[in-house]
């Protein structure tokens, strides 16, 4: 997709924190040159087109209490990967949820999710559930140890 200068201006503010004032998209339209509702017009139409996926505030979980998370992965058929999937999205504890088939022999882990919660029991607790709930049987629970990097992807420089 073509965007003009002001386009990609705009794209490169809202990519990370919005200005923290009354009027964030005032404040967005006059460092790139347009009018506020230009601003509003042009994001309203990147997400219904689906360029933007999402726009909206993004929490720092470990400042909400949730200090534990886990990459489960999971050994799954490839036929029961949606079921899986739409039972996992719908947690609110499960950030992430990924397929990614495996060519490796000593890995046949092929379904992500990322899970969160204020103790690692709360962790295992989803697990158990997605066990109950769901064709999920084999699991490795990859804990984290440490956060060494975690941004935003950056799609435009100023």
């Amino acid at each position: 997709m073509n965007f003009t200068e002001k386009e990609r201006k705009v794209l490169s503010i809202v990519q990370s924190d919005l200005p923290d004032t009354l009027t964030p998209y005032a404040d967005i339209a006059k460092e790139a040159g347009l009018c506020e509702e230009e601003v509003l017009a042009l994001l309203q139409r990147l997400k219904e087109d689906g360029t933007i996926r999402r726009f909206g505030a993004s929490i720092k979980h470990q400042k909400t209490g949730y200090n534990h998370n886990a990459m489960v992965a999971w050994k799954i058929d490839e036929d029961n990967v949606d079921g899986a999937a739409k039972y996992a999205a719908q947690s609110s504890r499960i950030s992430h949820c990924y397929y990614r088939p495996s060519s490796a022999p000593d890995w046949q882990y092929t379904f992500f999710t990322m899970i969160h919660g204020r103790t690692m029991q709360e962790c295992y607790d989803v697990v158990e559930e997605l066990r109950q709930n769901t064709c999920l049987d084999e699991y490795a629970v990859l804990e984290s140890i440490k956060e060494l990097k975690k941004i935003s992807m950056t799609y435009f420089d100023d």
